[in-house]
């Protein structure tokens, strides 16, 4: 069973930056990592996604340049950088985990909270 455990969110900034991490026990069932985000009222949104056995990264089109996904196999551990942060980046953010290149996602951590303010 896969355990993923966020964590690095708090409040920042207008232009700051914040690192997420999640943490995934079980790694070896899985394919695909990502990150979603909502906010009270709205749908989960997409954020990125990096496939493990291909290493690709994909970065939902309005958050390029600005966000960035990666993974540290080390530490069983992925990654979402965040940069020149804007207020409208404020929502939970989930990290997600699926055993399979495509279809629903399997796994799903509590959420960390981003906040950013102007």
């Amino acid at each position: 069973q896969v355990q993923l455990v966020e964590s690095g969110g708090g409040s920042v900034q207008a232009g700051g930056s914040l690192r997420l991490a999640c943490a995934a026990s079980g790694y070896k069932d899985i394919d695909v990592m990502g990150w979603f985000r909502q906010t009270p009222g709205k749908e989960r949104e997409w954020v990125a996604s990096i496939y493990l056995s291909r290493d690709w990264t994909y970065v939902a089109e309005l958050l390029k340049g600005r966000f960035a996904i990666s993974r540290d196999d080390a530490k069983n551990t992925q990654y979402l950088q965040m940069n020149s942060l804007k207020p409208e980046d404020t929502a939970m953010y989930y990290c997600a985990a699926r055993r399979v290149s495509t279809g629903p996602w399997d796994y799903w951590g509590q959420g960390t909270q981003v906040t950013v303010s102007s």
